[in-house]
Order: C-alpha cells, then sequence, then structure tokens
C-alpha cells in the first residue's frame, strides 16, 4: 500500500472499529444532494472511493444507485463487508482504480480526498468515470465554533505530523480546470448525537494519527478527552451529547 499515507493505513488498520462505532453518519439532505448534484438514481453506476467501513457507502445505498466501495485498507474493508454484506467490495486505491475505463457515473470521497489529493489521483478518477461524469467530495467537519469542541480540537491537533487533513485546504490545488469544472459547494449542519463514549472518545481515537499512536501516548490522548467530558459545563453529567459537525459536500463534472 504504498500508495496509502503511513498514518491511514496503520491508524485505521488498528482501530477499524471503532472507526465504525464512533464515526458520525452523515445528514439525510445529502439525499436529494446525491440525487439532484451527482445525479444518482436505479440507472446509475458510483464508486465510493476511500470508501471505510462503509459509512457513506450506507446513504449511497439509500439513493438507489448501484455501488462498488473501494478501500485499500484490509481492516477497513473487512469491517464493511460486515456492515454491508451485499455491497461489492473491491481492494485498490485511487491511484490504481480497479475499473474499466468510463465505468462509472460518478465518483465519491467521503472524508477521504484529502488523502490523494494528487495529479495522479484525480486523472485516475477522470478515466474511470463516463463521459460527463460526476466527482462527489463530502467531509464531516468539526463545528469548532464551540468552544467544547474547539477544547477537543486543541487535544489532538499536535499530534498531527504530516498526516494530509481537510482543513489545511491544500486539497483543492489539484483542481485546475483540465479534468473537471469548478467545484460547486454546499454546506449542512449536522449532529453526533450519543453518549460520550461513542461520540467523542471512539470518534476521537479513530483519528487516523491518533490511532496510530503508541498504546501509552493513546491512553494518554484518551485521558485528556475524559478530563474534558468531566469537566466542562456543557458536557459534565450529560448522558446524551450532540457533537455538532458542518457537512461540506463539494462536486464538479469530468470536462
Amino acid at each position: 500500500m504504498s500508495d496509502v499515507h503511513s498514518a491511514a493505513s496503520e491508524g485505521f488498520a488498528r482501530e477499524a472499529l471503532r472507526y465504525s462505532r464512533g464515526r458520525p453518519d452523515y445528514p439525510r439532505e445529502l439525499l436529494s444532494w446525491l440525487r439532484g448534484q451527482l445525479r444518482l438514481g436505479p440507472d446509475s453506476t458510483v464508486v465510493d472511493l476511500g470508501a471505510g467501513t462503509g459509512k457513506f457507502t450506507q446513504l449511497l445505498l439509500q439513493a438507489g444507485a448501484k455501488v462498488t466501495a473501494i478501500e485499500p485498507v484490509d481492516a477497513m474493508r473487512a469491517q464493511l463487508g460486515r456492515n454491508l454484506p451485499g455491497v461489492k467490495a473491491l481492494a485498490g486505491t485511487a491511484q490504481a482504480i480497479p475499473l474499466a475505463d468510463g465505468a462509472a457515473d460518478a465518483v465519491i470521497c467521503a472524508q477521504a480526498f484529502h488523502w490523494f489529493a494528487t495529479r495522479e489521483a484525480l486523472a485516475e478518477i477522470h478515466r474511470a468515470l463516463a463521459p460527463g461524469g460526476r466527482l462527489g467530495l463530502i467531509w464531516n467537519v468539526r463545528d469548532e465554533s464551540v468552544d467544547w469542541v474547539a477544547a477537543i480540537s486543541r487535544i489532538i491537533t499536535p499530534y498531527e505530523g504530516d498526516a494530509p487533513r481537510f482543513h489545511s485546504g491544500a486539497w483543492r490545488q489539484v483542481f485546475d480546470g483540465t479534468l473537471f469544472s469548478a467545484m460547486q459547494e454546499t454546506t449542512f449542519a449536522h449532529q453526533h448525537v450519543g453518549g460520550a463514549q461513542k461520540v467523542i472518545i471512539d470518534r476521537c481515537l479513530s483519528i487516523s494519527f491518533i490511532a496510530a499512536l503508541p498504546a501509552p501516548e493513546k491512553a494518554r490522548v484518551a485521558d485528556k478527552l475524559k478530563a474534558l467530558i468531566v469537566t466542562h459545563p456543557q458536557l459534565k453529567d450529560r448522558p446524551v451529547i450532540a457533537f455538532p459537525y458542518q457537512t461540506r459536500a463539494y462536486w464538479c463534472i469530468g470536462v
């Protein structure tokens, strides 16, 4: 998996179950977006590229399209198979998509494109799309305008290292107008509702560069998160927490 960053290959392999358990789903409003902007429906084929454990794959199935999931990390793909046993899931990377030219009407990268935002990968995505095919990029982004969410970011950000991140904006640089039309953006408000263990602890420990940490350091991160939960006035003694997100959805058309 030389095309896969070490933080992703190591971290996601270690914490595939925690990823499946702790990551938020996606807002229902994205169904209309998928059908309208990506034109997904019963007669369309879509690739879920970097599908992980199938969090977004579930929404694609609800859109009615024929779905192929592609995921390079074996543990993540195995978890996807357990979660969605009827979905065709293939080993592959964005730089080597195991499909014929023009096989897909749309390619979706949910919580993933920043890992492989290179011209090589974009050209490969373009190859796999039918003429006029559409590319969708989706991220659930923590809403750091909320005080305790910003505090969580302060705990985990020092461990980022060189791991690619959505918030850096570096992923945008590969879109120069030669392969795809100008990017269109829509933002949806979203919440991940549940107990603190699920929506904060499991969510944060499933982040690639946190998941890849040695066990003692990962335990220290968990302890800092637990301390925040029991001391912050908006978190302590709350059996149910609504973790706020902004879901950023982007699309463009192959040219």
